[in-house]
């Protein structure tokens, strides 16, 4: 049977679907302010602050869109891009606020999560030539560098204070993981090979504690880079250092590994595509419909056992990303398979056909609900999902958009 990517119909569907969320997401940015979280009807919540890495991700999407040829989309794109430069920036200690409350309140942390954000932002923004994205580019990878990463771990640090003077003792791979996207972005709209690299680097890391751990990523380290496998037990759904082992970054891992791999000059090194089916196996076998009904876990103990059963909506969205790019990469039909089960679940609970994009959280029977993720506050991970398919693992999605390689 012919596999759904290589169906004219099929990539006409993910051809409409990606124009629903384009639509749903239109007024994410007012004039004079970054991206703002999303209610449930594409409107903007007041009582939410803007984030930088919502808005880093928006600018992402709509230059994108911009790059696919959708009208209205620079405008939207080019509103974040300048609130990553203004509102947002720290004119006087250099990087970037993590919020800005309704009532102007800062949060001056200065995160590696929300740093990489902007990093592919202004990568994508630089291929697609929006107003002032090159400069951006040039400044957020200048902070990466300086401040984040650490040479002697070959890895990101997590979080520091306002003036760059206190680091927080904490280190995380979900950050590692998003600079590892960002760094491809920044190789190919730079033509600088050591992002790649570097990419490259981390992942490597990535590759060495999953394997050593049964193929469930280890998420929380202390600053000498030691594991806390413990950590956060007593608030295990926390959205961005939930306890235990998360279904939905070892499909986003697996994707990863195969664009690093492809990104990297060379045969394919047979140890990274190893280690994304291993990954993907894990997830998968940990993850989908373990607990009587369909959907992924969001988390699981280290002998994967569910522990937060909640489905989030990006896990499914990474599940499509993977099986796609293992499908592509290996060939194996049983990734096809996957992939458009994955799709059906996402078409019959996930997207929301009445109102636009999709429900961010699902309970565990697969209802809507609003715990860890209330509203539908950006459009990254399901927007992703519906370009992934269609395009090559490298270059990355905002020059193959532009070259038109799918």
């Amino acid at each position: 049977m012919t596999a759904w990517t290589d169906r004219a119909g099929h990539r006409g569907w993910l051809w409409d679907e990606s124009l629903r969320l384009l639509e749903f997401g239109r007024r994410a940015v007012p004039a004079g302010q970054g991206a703002g979280w999303l209610d449930d009807d594409g409107t903007v919540d007041p009582d939410r602050p803007v984030f930088t890495w919502i808005t880093g991700r928006t600018a992402h999407v709509y230059a994108l869109g911009h790059l696919l040829g959708v009208p209205g989309c620079r405008p939207v794109a080019e509103r974040a891009i300048a609130a990553l430069r203004t509102s947002l920036h720290d004119d006087e200690h250099g990087g970037w606020y993590a919020s800005i409350a309704p009532d102007g309140t800062l949060d001056t942390t200065k995160s590696a999560y929300a740093h990489a954000f902007v990093v592919l932002a202004a990568s994508t923004g630089t291929v697609a030539q929006l107003d002032g994205a090159r400069a951006l580019l040039d400044d957020a990878l200048a902070v990466l560098d300086a401040r984040f990463w650490e040479p002697a771990a070959g890895l990101s640090a997590d979080e520091w204070d306002r003036t760059w003077t206190t680091l927080e003792t904490y280190r995380g791979v979900n950050a590692n993981m998003h600079t590892v996207e960002a760094l491809l972005a920044a190789g190919d709209a730079t033509g600088d090979a050591r992002w790649h690299q570097r990419a490259a680097t981390i992942a490597g890391h990535v590759v060495a504690w999953a394997g050593a751990n049964g193929w469930r990523i280890p998420e929380h380290f202390d600053a000498s880079w030691a594991p806390q496998l413990e950590l956060n037990a007593d608030r295990p759904d926390d959205p961005f250092k939930p306890y235990g082992a998360t279904v939905g970054h070892g499909l986003e891992w697996a994707r990863l590994l195969l664009t690093v791999d492809a990104a990297l000059p060379g045969a394919p090194d047979e140890t990274l595509v190893a280690a994304a089916v291993a990954l993907y196996d894990r997830a998968v076998a940990d993850g989908w419909a373990v607990d009587g009904a369909p959907g992924f876990v969001y988390t699981t103990d280290w002998a994967g056992a569910p522990v937060v059963r909640t489905r989030m909506h990006w896990v499914a969205a990474e599940a499509i990303g993977a099986a796609a790019a293992l499908h592509r990469v290996t060939g194996d039909e049983r990734y096809a398979g996957d992939y458009s089960r994955w799709w059906d679940y996402a078409s019959e609970f996930l997207v929301d056909h009445d109102r636009g994009s999709w429900h961010h959280e699902l309970d565990a029977s697969n209802v809507p609900s609003a715990d860890v993720w209330p509203g539908k506050p950006d459009l990254y991970h399901a927007f992703q999902a519906t370009l992934l398919p269609l395009l090559p693992l490298a270059p990355g999605l905002a020059v193959a958009v532009r070259d038109e390689l799918g």
